[in-house]
């Protein structure tokens, strides 16, 4: 990881099946709405960073896990029609009209036929083995003005000072959890190259912003510390949710190793006197109008 966040793959609860991970169990949907309120305040409560926050007419959020980012945009935008798809059907039966969730892979062929103007994913890493395809999938799913936005953060923590070391139990996790997910294909470490994966795959007005989650509240800045606060909540009940999987199944630990290696990160989560962090990033694209094609072309 590198600057600001602690998003960790804890975001899913890492139940691997042929490569893919599903959400299960009321303690990790409990995690992943507290994990929708460290995006909002990370973001200064935004929903989105693009333009299309506001003004959307119909929204993909792809990976919706619990719903709770396309319910809150279908409460804040009655005007807008929003579709969640997730591989668990996990989300509430209480929804909005303008609100509805498919259970769906997005890995495989998108079959909706009308276009979108927002397709947003966000806590997706370790989620697909190609980022480039899904960005290509939801560049054509767009309609020419539409945005997509991606939001996750980076592995491995990350300290700007010496007061984390190699041996601090969760560096050491998520240097693990960054091989085990190398390992499998679905790597955990490509926020970083949202912006230029949006860039190459024919996006324009393509902007990035980055910000930390420090992993636990050690910061002064009242802000970070919240950050923190939220971030170590997440960690809590994720840590054993996120790895099992990776650890028993990719690096073939026993149940009993990976239980009590769990622990003592859990235990070391709550030193105040490391500075360690998470990096955190949005990036976001538009699809190019026709008047930005005709622009694009140099007169002969």
């Amino acid at each position: 990881m590198t600057d600001h966040a602690q998003q960790p793959v804890l975001a899913a609860e890492a139940e691997f099946d042929d490569g893919a991970s599903s959400l299960d169990g009321s303690r990790e949907q409990e995690r992943l709405d507290l994990t929708h309120n460290l995006w909002l305040l990370t973001w200064d409560n935004k929903l989105c960073n693009c333009p299309k926050n506001v003004g959307a007419k119909r929204v993909l959020d792809i990976g919706t896990g619990t719903g709770v980012w396309a319910l809150d945009y279908a409460d804040d935008h009655p005007e807008s029609s929003v579709l969640g798809v997730d591989l668990s059907p996990i989300q509430s039966g209480f929804v909005p009209p303008n609100c509805s969730f498919e259970v769906d892979d997005v890995e495989k062929e998108w079959l909706w036929s009308e276009p979108f103007d927002l397709i947003f994913v966000r806590n997706m890493i370790a989620s697909f083995s190609d980022w480039p395809g899904m960005i290509a999938k939801a560049y054509e799913r767009l309609e020419p003005g539409g945005y997509l936005e991606l939001q996750d953060n980076m592995f491995p923590l990350m300290c700007r000072d010496d007061t984390m070391t190699d041996d601090f139990k969760p560096y050491k996790w998520t240097k693990l959890v960054l091989e085990a997910a190398a390992n499998m294909g679905r790597p955990v470490n490509v926020a970083a190259s949202f912006k230029k994966m949006l860039e190459d795959a024919g996006f324009v007005d393509v902007e990035e912003k980055k910000a930390i989650w420090p992993y636990n509240p050690w910061p002064l800045d009242p802000k970070l510390k919240e950050l923190g606060t939220w971030a170590e909540a997440s960690a809590a009940t994720g840590i054993e949710a996120a790895s099992m999987a990776l650890f028993t199944r990719v690096l073939d630990w026993s149940t009993e190793e990976a239980t009590v290696f769990c622990a003592e990160v859990r235990n070391e989560h709550k030193k105040i006197g490391v500075h360690a962090y998470y990096d955190v990033y949005a990036a976001w694209g538009r699809k190019p109008e026709k008047e930005d094609e005709e622009d694009a072309v140099v007169p002969s």
